[in-house]
């Protein structure tokens, strides 16, 4: 299949999932005003239990990171452009926290290429000084990944290169803000301005102290 055509099935599925989020989150309940992304109220279907390997060969699930805020990103370790780019945005938003704010968040990376992200791939990824501090990396076996994509609403799809042999890994672009106890917050594009997503997470850490 052609490359612009995958792109399409790939782009297609985000913007409806932000227009999903829109629709879905407006009801009859007051809206929460904020800075980035899309305007949120109500319980969104996003997100669920998982159970995953996070780059020390851990075994890890949701209740590891219990009282902490979530910045969750779906990509690969051999993405070309947007990965390390997404996750560039996030450590430039957290740069702009304070040391207190910065510990009660904690960044993710959950790959969607567990054939070539293996634990030691992940943790010498998550440790590049380009992304956020403690920057966590999580993978899986197939099913695993499949399992915590489905729940994220992540699409995702290899594209084989013919010249080279090698494949790439068309999918979702967005970034993820879930609470303390796993439950949806916010969806921003991979693209949102740092400072307008540092804003959300200062003001969400406002309204919830803990």
């Amino acid at each position: 299949m052609p490359r612009p055509v995958l792109w399409l099935l790939i782009a297609a599925p985000t913007v409806l999932l932000i227009a999903f989020f829109t629709l879905m989150l407006t009801d009859s309940s007051p809206s929460v005003e904020r800075r980035a992304g899309v305007r949120t109220s109500g319980e969104a279907l996003v997100g669920g239990p998982f159970e995953l390997v996070d780059q020390t060969g851990a075994t890890v699930t949701e209740d590891n990171y219990a009282g902490k805020l979530m910045l969750i990103y779906f990509g690969y370790t051999y993405c070309p452009d947007v990965c390390p780019f997404s996750l560039q945005i996030m450590a430039a938003a957290m740069d702009q926290l304070s040391e207190d704010e910065r510990a009660r968040i904690q960044p993710m990376l959950i790959t969607i290429d567990p054939e070539r992200d293996t634990v030691e791939q992940m943790a010498s990824y998550v440790s590049s000084p380009a992304f956020p501090d403690g920057l966590v990396g999580l993978t899986g076996t197939e099913e695993q990944i499949a399992s915590v994509a489905r729940a994220y609403r992540v699409v995702y799809q290899r594209a084989e290169d013919a010249g080279s042999g090698d494949y790439l890994m068309d999918h979702t672009s967005i970034i993820y803000l879930m609470d303390g106890e796993a439950n949806f917050v916010d969806v921003f594009t991979s693209g949102v301005d740092p400072r307008d997503l540092a804003s959300r997470l200062q003001d969400f850490l406002e309204e919830n102290p803990g």
